[in-house]
């Protein structure tokens, strides 16, 4: 029986394919192509990969190494498989600092990279140690794949740059023309970088060099400012500062004649600056208070004039000098004070001297300066009235009039005596004359008219048409002019007489009123006042009731009261009854009932009162009730009711403007209080 015969192919067919998954390694099988084998006789086939670890790993850092700062420290083990056979251990020295396996990814059928991580802080003392990344690839049935590799790392530890400090020679504060070093370190590992900047107006840095020392020569000004030192290497920087100034060489100003000069109003000042220790200055006047100069400037090498002619009030000022030497101005002050005196003092008094009023007398210094050394007297004879200084004057700035005011109640006995004003100009640092000015005046007595009386006759209170004479009298010197007026009601006087008695033969109402008499002279006036009054009784008294006497019930009524012939009077309206009279609340003599009632009938009574007598009037007012067979709003009520409405404060107008035209006045009673009109 021949035997069997079983052709295998390729060994791709064969479970090895598993490894076709991936194209990043090489599956070779032996023998390459079919076999022909008879059953039952033994067949070898072989099968080898390459690829499948082909690099060593890779260590990789988060950053440099920084003494003291944390640091991530990466090996990576690139196109690796089986990674279930892959074990990685990660060293620092002989430390181990990690161990991993990746068991988890056995069902995964593809080439991966795998990396373990390590978080650690470097020292110093790690300086030369060794990282070491070591992986393994656990597949001992497979001689020809590498089973171990590893990469080493070694450390290099920095220092990030600290402690940097700046010292400079001579000093921070420099003058133009000076020099100065500035030197700078810093520590660090590797040692720092030095550089030198200068911090601009908008904050940015200037580079200025990269020693360590940075020397400035011939300083200016502008030369001023901050300067900054970076240390700097590979981890990072640190920065210091320091602050330059610079200054102007000094020069002095000097102004003549000195601190201060007096000068007469009127006359002429010059005014010296002068420079030392600049070669090339250069001159500005100006006032303290920047008020227009007023003066004439020439300036020539190191000294300046100012020239004030004529000298006046506008000229009282501290002037200032301002010299400018480069970049550098100095001011030198100088105060001109001013005088002026130039007239005797003047007196002048309010009005006459008249015996027994006061008198005001005003001794005045005219066009004086400066007010506050200012002092004037006042006497009467060799005593001294009064004395006055102007220390609240020492803040005016102008020329002015200033005077002495003095009350006093002249006598007869004062004429003949002497009235004198002095004046003096108190300032003695100034050399000039006269100081001190004064002025006399005689005194006259005069006699203001006084005493003045008023005789009146019968009296001052008549009836109408009776007759009355007022005499007037006055004393004075020279003897008073009597002049007779009527105060009117706009408060001016009504000449009237110049006699001394003012007759009324036959006197009317309007004949009363308020008479002034007045004695006049030179010296004055004197004045009395009499007031006259004629009297009339009440007469022409009105009582009405508007629309009539007799209204129904809801009507509006007014009852009205008027007197026609006396101006000043009392009206009264008052309701009658049993139980008492009520005073009505009554205006200008009108009071309105409004929806009357049957209550609201009765008698009314109206009083008129003056002052020479009274006279009463009365009215029965009748209410009548509503009828209760007619509808209280019916067309004809309704109409009615309107046209009252209408009619009664058009008439109620008419009334009052028809007393205001004839000026007749009416009163009421509020409160039972009387009220005028």
């Amino acid at each position: 029986m021949p035997g069997k015969m079983v052709v295998i192919f390729g060994a791709t067919n064969i479970l090895w394919t598993v490894f076709v998954a991936s194209q990043a390694f090489k599956i070779e099988t032996t023998p390459e192509s079919r076999l022909l084998a008879q059953i039952g006789d033994s067949v070898s086939l072989t099968c080898s990969t390459t690829g499948s670890f082909p690099k060593d790993p890779e260590i990789h850092l988060s950053g440099p190494l920084e003494a003291g700062k944390p640091i991530t420290v990466k090996c990576l083990v690139p196109d690796v498989y089986p990674f279930d056979r892959l074990e990685m251990d990660l060293l620092k020295g002989n430390h181990l600092m990690k161990n991993q396996e990746f068991l988890d990814d056995v069902d995964r059928k593809s080439l991966e990279i795998k990396s373990l991580e390590v978080t650690f802080t470097p020292v110093i003392e790690d300086i030369g140690e060794v990282l070491v990344c070591r992986a393994r690839l656990n597949i001992y049935e497979m001689d020809s794949v590498p089973k171990e590799r590893e990469t080493t790392k070694v450390m290099q530890v920095y220092i990030s740059p600290k402690n940097t400090v700046i010292s400079v020679n001579p000093s921070t504060r420099l003058q133009e023309g000076g020099s100065v070093t500035m030197m700078c370190s810093s520590e660090g590992l590797p040692a720092p970088e030095i550089f030198w900047s200068k911090k601009l107006d908008n904050g940015n840095l200037q580079l200025l060099s990269g020693n360590a020392t940075l020397t400035l020569i011939a300083m200016r000004m502008e030369d001023s400012g901050i300067y900054v030192c970076e240390g700097v290497n590979l981890i990072g920087k640190d920065r210091k500062e320091v602050e330059l100034i610079v200054q102007e060489k000094p020069f002095s100003v000097e102004i003549s004649p000195g601190p201060q000069i007096a000068a007469q109003i009127g006359g002429s000042v010059v005014l010296t600056c002068g420079v030392m220790g600049c070669e090339s200055p250069s001159f500005s006047w100006r006032t303290q208070i920047d008020s227009p100069l007023s003066g004439k400037v020439r300036s020539e090498g190191t000294e300046s004039t100012l020239t004030l002619s004529p000298v006046g009030v506008e000229n009282e000022h501290s002037y200032l000098c301002t010299v400018t030497c480069g970049r550098k101005k100095l001011e030198k002050g100088i105060q001109v004070a001013l005088y002026s005196f130039p007239r005797d003092p003047e007196i002048e008094l309010s009005g006459p001297l008249v015996d027994g009023n006061p008198i005001t007398v005003s001794c005045k210094v005219p066009h004086v300066y400066p007010l506050d050394r200012l002092e004037i007297e006042l006497l009467k004879g060799e005593t001294v009235l009064k004395k006055k200084d102007f220390l609240e004057g020492v803040d005016k700035k102008y020329l002015e009039i200033e005077s002495l005011e003095m009350t006093f109640i002249p006598t007869t006995e004062d004429t003949g005596n002497v009235l004198v004003c002095q004046a003096r100009l108190q300032i003695d640092e100034m050399d000039f004359e006269p100081k001190q000015r004064q002025s006399t005046q005689t005194l006259y007595v005069n006699v203001a008219p006084r005493d003045t009386t008023v005789l009146v006759s019968p009296s001052s209170i008549l009836e109408e048409g009776s007759s009355v004479n007022m005499t007037c009298s006055s004393n004075g010197l020279p003897a008073p002019k009597i002049l007779w007026s009527k105060q009117l009601k706009n408060g001016v006087q009504q000449p009237l007489s110049e006699n001394a008695t003012l007759t009324f033969v036959s006197t009317k109402m309007e004949d009363s009123g308020t008479y002034v008499c007045e004695g006049i002279n030179q010296a004055g006036v004197s004045r009395k006042e009499v007031e006259l009054i004629i009297q009339v009784v009440p007469k022409d008294i009105q009582l009405t009731a508007f629309p009539s006497e007799s209204v129904k019930e809801g009507e509006t009524v007014i009852i009205s009261c008027t007197c026609g012939n006396v101006p000043e009077t009392w009206i009264i309206l008052k309701k009658k009854a049993e139980t008492g009279d009520t005073v009505l609340k009554s205006i200008d003599g009108m009071y309105t009932i409004r929806k009357a009632q049957l209550e609201d009938a009765g008698v009314y009574e109206c009083e008129s009162k003056s002052k020479s007598g009274s006279q009463l009037r009365s009215l029965t007012l009748d209410v009548k009730g509503r009828e209760n067979n007619k509808d209280y709003f019916s067309p004809e009520l309704l109409m009615l009711y309107c046209t009252s409405s209408l009619i009664i404060p058009a008439i109620g107008m008419i009334i009052y403007f028809a007393r205001k035209a004839n000026m007749k006045g009416s009163y009421s009673l509020v409160d039972a209080q009387k009220s005028k009109v």
